[in-house]
């Protein structure tokens, strides 16, 4: 893979080696720090990017624009390719053909299109209602019409595994392959029996997401690999193991006063500054500044 290629065409060439972790990034920070650890690409999670920017839950509140914009930041702060969330595409089809739009000016490698009626909400949670699959397959359709040339993974996502069984799952995931999307996105798994169960149902490339505190977490990548996933979404892990180190950090500076019990969990200014890269912006204001 060289640097000449496109975002989706690194994440197509990584995928063809075998299966692609992509852990998920709330911001653009989160996504360095993924960068860093190696991995092959990051994940913008709606739900992150929700909590982050608004400190709400994932229940559709963000905006195209807000997500748009975030996937931006966020392409611009790493090298390595971005899988954006794009919900239910913000709308009817002129809105779906924006938002394709608006995310490949953003630079990702690709996006995910759910079949939840807007407002969506967290593909882990109770009370999803789901659009008329055949309908969705036609935005699918229209999604891919919308990249046009423009090298763009487009991932066809289906939520109806906790909303209507694993049959519906299977049904609608083998209707948007055949609508022509680059993979299939079979949501809200929580045990191990159903992550087995798509793998088998389900041709073709696919992606899974792993989700914290469900029994599914326990299944490695190469198990995954070994039952055919492309790529696999961590979304939270990064999420919620920061929210709790920050969570004791306060509550240590709370009860005594000084956040120096915590020294040993945190990360250093000079860490911090090479993270961020302030070396080479200062050096770049000693050769252009006055």
């Amino acid at each position: 893979m060289t640097a000449r290629m496109t975002p989706a065409a690194r994440l197509r060439a990584g995928m063809a080696e075998g299966i692609v972790m992509a852990p998920g990034a709330a911001d653009a920070l989160t996504a360095r720090l993924v960068e860093r650890a190696g991995f092959p690409a990051v994940y913008m999670t709606g739900f992150g990017a929700t909590a982050s920017r608004l400190g709400l839950p994932d229940l559709g509140l963000m905006s195209q624009t807000e997500m748009t914009e975030h996937a931006r930041i966020m392409t611009r702060a790493v090298t390595i390719p971005v899988v954006a969330d794009a919900d239910t595409g913000y709308g009817g089809p002129a809105n779906l053909h924006r938002t394709v739009r608006e995310y490949v000016q953003a630079g990702v490698a690709a996006i995910h299109l759910e079949d939840q009626v807007a407002p969506k909400r967290c593909g882990q949670l109770a009370g999803i209602r789901l659009v008329d699959a055949e309908e969705n397959a036609r935005r699918l359709a229209c999604a891919l019409e919308a990249r046009g040339e423009d090298d763009l993974l487009v991932i066809g996502r289906t939520d109806a595994l906790p909303a209507m069984g694993l049959d519906e799952a299977v049904r609608r995931a083998a209707l948007y392959a055949q609508a022509g999307v680059d993979l299939v996105f079979v949501d809200g798994v929580k045990r191990v029996a159903e992550v087995e169960a798509i793998a088998r149902a389900v041709p073709g490339p696919k992606v899974v997401s792993i989700v914290d505190g469900t029994e599914a977490v326990a299944l490695t990548a190469a198990d995954l690999q070994a039952m055919g996933f492309s790529l696999a979404f961590y979304a939270l892990s990064a999420l919620f193991s920061a929210v709790r180190a920050m969570e004791e950090t306060l509550a240590a500076l709370r009860r005594d006063g000084t956040p120096s019990g915590r020294a040993d969990a945190m990360t250093s200014y000079g860490a911090f500054a090479d993270l961020v890269d302030l070396a080479g912006h200062q050096a770049r204001a000693d050769r252009f500044g006055g």
